[in-house]
């Protein structure tokens, strides 16, 4: 049975509109295209993992959010 969390509607709101930080948004775009040219090195490429590890957490959590507030993402 799963538990039933309850929040003020404007906090559901807030975390749907969840993204990156600005820096850490241009930073995956940059080892994104590095990986596209084949230029990684082993750090960089650590450093895309957890970055999009991370950026598809955030879009699965703001996903739900949205859902609850019966709103699409944009």
């Amino acid at each position: 049975m799963a538990a039933v969390i309850t929040a003020p509607k404007s906090w559901v709101a807030s975390v749907g509109r969840l993204s990156l930080p600005k820096k850490s948004a241009s930073r995956l775009q940059l080892l994104m295209d590095r990986n596209n040219d084949g230029l990684l090195t082993p750090a960089e490429r650590r450093e895309l993992t957890a970055l999009v590890e991370w950026s598809e957490n955030v879009s699965i959590i703001r996903a739900q959010a949205l859902q609850l507030l019966g709103r699409q993402p944009a």
